[in-house]
């Protein structure tokens, strides 16, 4: 028999277990989601806060941020299962992921006021920059580029599972070239204003160097275990993104490697054309843990993690997929292999 444009309707049920996280927009839940014959699997439910859901624009931002990370299926970002609706209670079923984000790592490490090992840093960043790149460069099935942009790139939405992977997730606020963006409409701050760029933060343009820029801060916060930048109030914090100097970096982080401080001053550079493309800012720091033969791997991730934290850790007890092993590598161009070499030092 031929399914093929046959419809499956299925009314699936969900189990909530217990809280796992409230954010702005949205809180997370635990769940299972339930089918025939005892079928049960493990999820995270995100269901939008209701004043937010009776808001059209934020509403529509919820709506597009399942329907924009759906087909992102890589190895380094949270993956979506679907989008579902309850009587107009509007909710996310997604991977749920064992482990901790990387703002509890950081807190961690400078709680127990013991420097990250640059590799290990450099490792998890790399991850992230894959994740990025995949975002960026992503088409849909019928060939566009939809030039997607995160917005939103802070410890608090990476996730480091318990078996050593890296997860880049909540696209909440996330633009593409197809979606309808409230921020087009009138300057709106989108994002958290101490992991923004200039031109973010002052409701411009944004592109994916954007994004770049919110990870040179996240690899600046890994080694320096201390956020780069920290005014609260709004004025102050366009000041000291948009107008301030930046911070030398080997200031902050005695001993740095000199291309670990060329690359983070090429991407937080106040100028977007300045900065590398997220793909560049991956390979790099994979070299520099060639170079110092400590490549980063799943394997040291999970024994550092078990090492940090005992009383939470907890050890896979199920076979789970290995991470994606990279986002279309593909060839390098020769602005991206100049670049690369420069910042390592290599012309």
């Amino acid at each position: 028999m031929d399914n093929e444009g046959r419809l499956f309707e299925y009314a699936g049920q969900f189990r909530v277990i217990q809280k796992v996280a409230r954010g702005g927009m949205a809180t997370v839940y635990e769940a299972e989601q339930l089918g025939p014959s005892g079928f049960t699997k493990q999820i995270a439910l995100k269901i939008i806060h209701d004043r937010y859901a009776r808001q059209p624009e934020w509403l529509q931002l919820f709506i597009d941020e399942a329907k924009l990370s759906a087909n992102l299926v890589h190895g380094n970002i949270v993956q979506i299962y679907q989008l579902g609706e309850i009587e107009g209670e509007y909710f996310i079923a997604m991977e749920f992921i064992k482990g901790v984000t990387l703002r509890a790592l950081i807190d961690r490490h400078r709680q127990l006021g013991a420097p990250m090992s640059p590799p290990l840093a450099a490792y998890i960043a790399s991850r992230v920059c894959r994740a990025l790149d995949f975002a960026h460069n992503f088409v849909d099935r019928g060939g566009r580029r939809l030039d997607i942009v995160h917005r939103d790139v802070s410890p608090g939405n990476v996730l480091l599972t318990w078996d050593g992977h890296v997860k880049l997730g909540d696209f909440g606020i996330a633009k593409a070239r197809t979606m309808f963006d409230p921020a087009s409409q009138r300057p709106l701050m989108m994002g958290k204003k101490h992991y923004m760029s200039p031109e973010q933060i002052l409701g411009g343009h944004v592109d994916s160097r954007s994004d770049v820029f919110a990870m040179g801060i996240v690899m600046f916060e890994l080694l320096a275990l201390q956020p780069l930048f920290t005014e609260d109030e709004t004025e102050a914090a366009i000041d000291e993104v948009v107008v301030a100097p930046v911070p030398e970096v080997s200031r902050h982080i005695p001993g740095i490697d000199p291309s670990l401080d060329a690359l983070l001053r090429a991407a937080l550079s106040k100028a977007p054309e300045q900065r590398p493309s997220a793909v560049d800012f991956g390979r790099v720091l994979d070299q520099y843990c060639i170079s110092h033969r400590e490549t980063g791997s799943p394997e040291r991730l999970q024994a550092h993690l078990a090492e940090l934290f005992p009383d939470s850790y907890r050890p896979p007890t199920e076979p789970t997929a290995a991470t994606t092993p990279a986002s279309r590598p593909g060839p390098v161009g020769r602005k991206s292999a100049a670049f690369v070499r420069r910042v390592l030092g290599l012309e």
